[in-house]
């Protein structure tokens, strides 16, 4: 048995492909404890909910919740200064890649693990710095940081320092893993460094028939579907640059009512970004949602009929990644219309009976594709029907963990 860390820079109930690593390790018979970070007292909740009954631990390496406000002050402000330092001077500081990597560090060497996983942004400095003191390090390269954001946001970014993380750590780390083909490909040939596995971010097939509820809280017009199909898409938050753009102007070129159901926080400058967005004459078919703790979100998804995953390629991050979404209008059953971006087309062109690929930013053609499937009810059934059969058969977390842990515990005998 193996004393594992894995290292992530939020909630655990942010961070699904953490939870799945961690699970599938501790069923493997290691001991598996989760350092992350807390800051929402709901989102507490939701982390201590999921922690029932699982074998592996969770830790806040530092609790930023309101009632702490010295502790949440004082990171706060060294934050801001490496922000400034950086910006003025172009000195980089650990904090620029998120809040407190110093205390990540620490708290990951006063445990000592035999293996320490690192996933965030600031996991790619804490994992270089283990790596130099002789620590064994794996790195799940889930985006790939120095390739990703808008250019307005890139530019305040230390770019160049976060490639040589990700090169160090892809070249000398115990093991690498990321969520696509295409991906991997690319971070090998950008670094010239080991091809990463691919270990896709599929979700469990057994949690279907554990945590669908069965009820319909979104769909308002469910007692007779074959009037009125229902689009859902999700995201930790509504807002720019997700592909919601798209949605919107090709809502007028659609000629058959349909629900819309948007998921995700939706602060009040969302609000101001959306509303000028909607079509006049769509507004009553639009609903927007809060989120969901994680065991509620498969059911929500499964009350609607299309998913989709309309992905922006304006970094390459956005390009060669695979949506989380994805995987997941799978596991619900839901026909999926996704943009054609690397990392999607890699899993529509295995399994393409599950629904449409569409160009990136071209309203018309979101707009056919919507309405090939609502006007067609054996075309959607047979999209739908596909969409569960792959993620039972094929595109499931079951598929991937013999290869994580195959690799984690050859990973392991390795460096005994």
């Amino acid at each position: 048995m193996a004393k594992i860390l894995i290292l992530i820079g939020a909630h655990l109930c942010t961070a699904p492909r953490p939870q799945k690593e961690a699970e599938t390790l501790a069923n493997a018979g290691h001991d598996v404890t989760v350092g992350g970070f807390w800051f929402d007292p709901e989102l507490v909740k939701r982390d201590r909910l999921l922690l029932t009954n699982k074998k592996y631990k969770f830790q806040p390496i530092v609790d930023f919740q309101p009632h702490n406000r010295l502790i949440n002050l004082g990171i706060r402000l060294q934050g801001r200064f490496a922000k400034e330092i950086f910006q003025r001077w172009g000195i980089f500081s650990p904090g620029l890649l998120g809040y407190s990597p110093t205390a990540m560090l620490s708290f990951a060497k006063k445990r000592s693990p035999d293996l320490t996983i690192v996933h965030s942004e600031a996991g790619l400095w804490v994992g270089n710095q283990l790596l130099d003191k002789g620590y064994q390090v794996g790195v799940d390269i889930e985006d790939w940081f120095s390739e990703d954001l808008l250019p307005n946001a890139r530019a305040t970014r230390p770019i160049e320092k976060i490639k040589n993380l990700e090169a160090h750590l892809l070249r000398k780390s115990t093991y690498s893993i990321t969520t696509s083909s295409c991906l991997a490909k690319a971070l090998a040939k950008a670094y010239q460094a080991p091809e990463p596995t691919v270990i896709y971010n599929a979700f469990p097939w057994s949690e279907r028939k554990r945590i669908i509820d069965n009820q319909k809280l979104d769909r308002q017009n469910f007692t007779d579907i074959s009037q009125m199909r229902s689009i859902h898409w999700f995201s930790q938050t509504i807002g720019p640059g997700r592909g919601l753009e798209n949605l919107f102007q090709a809502l007028p070129f659609l000629k058959t009512p349909v629900e819309i159901h948007l998921r995700g926080n939706y602060p009040a400058t969302s609000r101001q970004w959306l509303e000028p967005l909607i079509p006049d004459n769509w507004r009553e078919r639009l609903y927007i949602h809060t989120t969901v703790p994680n065991a509620e979100l498969l059911s929500r998804i499964a009350e609607h009929d299309i998913g989709l995953a309309l992905e922006v390629p304006y970094c390459l991050n956005k390009e060669y990644t695979v949506s989380n979404k994805l995987f997941q209008y799978l596991q619900a059953g839901l026909a999926v219309i996704a943009t054609d971006t690397l990392g999607q087309k890699e899993i529509l062109s295995q399994y393409p009976e599950i629904g449409s690929l569409i160009p990136s930013q071209n309203p018309q053609a979101l707009a056919i594709a919507i309405e090939d499937l609502i006007t067609n009810p054996q075309k959607l059934t047979q999209a739908k029907t596909a969409a569960l059969d792959t993620a039972q058969n094929y595109l499931c977390w079951e598929k991937q963990t013999e290869k994580l842990r195959s690799l984690i515990e050859s990973s392991l005998e390795s460096k005994a």
